[in-house]
């Protein structure tokens, strides 16, 4: 299997890109082309869910919400007893 990210252009530009903000671009640009949920991207990323969020809104993608990803979040609720 082959997949190919689209990433951003500053990429190519910036030599002081850490192990962490490469994988924080990946996981925008797999989320962004639809090909983990929200979770998982977040994960990817090492971000709590809210702040990869945020992150994403500051960039403009949005954020589709499917059924995988309201299954999480429904049983992140009953973990937390709030639910």
């Amino acid at each position: 299997m082959q997949i190919t990210l689209n990433l951003a252009d500053s990429l190519s530009r910036t030599e002081n890109f850490s192990s962490s903000d490469w994988l924080r671009e990946i996981a925008f640009a797999l989320f962004q082309q639809e090909r983990v949920s929200l979770s998982r991207a977040s994960k990817i990323a090492g971000i709590e869910l809210m702040d990869f969020q945020k992150l994403l809104a500051e960039r403009g993608i949005c954020v589709h919400y499917d059924v995988e990803d309201f299954e999480q979040d429904v049983q992140r609720l009953r973990d937390r007893d709030w639910l």
